[in-house]
């Protein structure tokens, strides 16, 4: 990937403690400049905590953390002002209408007015709100208020743009066309973009992917490498009797399986040779069988020994972005 030789982001050995739990634990990564950063987690493993830092939201206890030079704790301002947010929760004024909302974005950042104008435009038009801008923001649908923030986000051009589950709840084709916008928005502009989301679909958009579990950074890598941590093909087999279907396998196979749902799941190389021979064979009538080759869940799962889910917005999740704000204001 092009552009993506200087660091943007630096973490080095950053901690935070609340008493004697280290929600983030000694973690270390750099980002590079453009780059599409996903950043995964289970329920507090220390992603919200690792973000709230980085946005100057939380002092750690100890370790450093910069973006594009600036000390998240030392020069909290020039951060700020670096940084666009953009978290699940919505943080706009639905009395205002989508001009007004980001007309106030740009008052709050300091954007001159002639820049604030042309820009108001560009970004509206770029998300597909401009023949809505006068309309109030109560009216909108939820994929129209997120493409909204998505705008209101990027109307001081953030060098870093921080989306948090950017697509949370919104069906398919918004998703889609959100995530066109995100791509395009790097292409045009080398925005550098972190994120996290639970759609490890989305999450293959992503250059590289951290995942952190118990505060603890876990693996750093492309897709591409992460996936071949699981370097086996799936295959989900359903039968008439899965407890001697598994037993069966477990015997003849001498292969560990796992109940999944309504059905067994077990790991082999090269699925695709091995499955004509297994069905031909095998003496407990089967129902379904599939085979697929490893995901990013497949990955999360290995790595954290859990499902990646849908996580809890916490109190402290939903100030962030009014906090935010706030502090710029003053």
């Amino acid at each position: 990937m092009e552009n993506m030789s200087d660091n943007i982001i630096r973490v080095e050995n950053l901690v935070k403690k609340f008493g004697a739990l280290a929600a983030v634990n000694d973690i270390s990564f750099n980002v590079s400049a453009g780059e599409i950063f996903g950043f995964l987690g289970p329920n507090g493993a220390g992603k919200t905590t690792t973000i709230n830092i980085l946005c100057t939201l939380t002092k750690p206890t100890s370790g450093t953390a910069t973006i594009d030079g600036l000390d998240v704790v030392h020069q909290q301002s020039q951060v700020r002002r670096t940084i666009g947010l953009v978290f699940q929760d919505p943080s706009l004024d639905e009395r205002l209408s989508g001009l007004q909302n980001m007309r106030f974005h740009a008052m709050v950042y300091g954007v001159p007015g002639s820049v604030q104008k042309q820009r108001t435009e560009q970004l509206l038009r770029m998300v597909e709100l401009w023949d809505k801008r006068n309309q109030e923001v109560r009216t909108y649908s939820g994929g129209m208020k997120r493409r909204l923030e998505l705008a209101r986000g990027l109307l001081h051009r953030p060098k870093v743009l921080f989306l948090d589950e950017p697509t949370l709840g919104l069906d398919p084709q918004t998703r889609n066309r959100i995530w066109d916008y995100i791509i395009d928005l790097r292409r045009r502009e080398g925005t550098t973009i972190f994120l996290t989301t639970h759609y490890m679909d989305e999450a293959e958009n992503a250059d590289r992917i951290a995942i952190i579990d118990h505060g603890k950074l876990v693996a750093v890598d492309t897709p591409g490498k992460l996936k071949k941590m699981v370097s086996k093909d799936i295959i989900c087999v359903k039968t008439e009797n899965n407890d001697d279907a598994a037993e069966e396998i477990k015997q003849h196979y001498r292969i560990d399986v796992r109940r999944d749902g309504e059905g067994i799941t077990f790991e082999v190389d090269n699925g695709e040779e091995f499955l004509p021979p297994f069905i031909k064979e095998f003496s407990t009538r089967i129902l379904s069988v599939s085979l697929r080759h490893p995901s990013l869940d497949d990955v999360f799962l290995k790595l954290t020994g859990r499902e990646i889910r849908e996580e809890e917005v916490t109190n402290d999740l939903k100030a962030m972005v009014w906090q935010h704000g706030r502090r710029m204001r003053h």
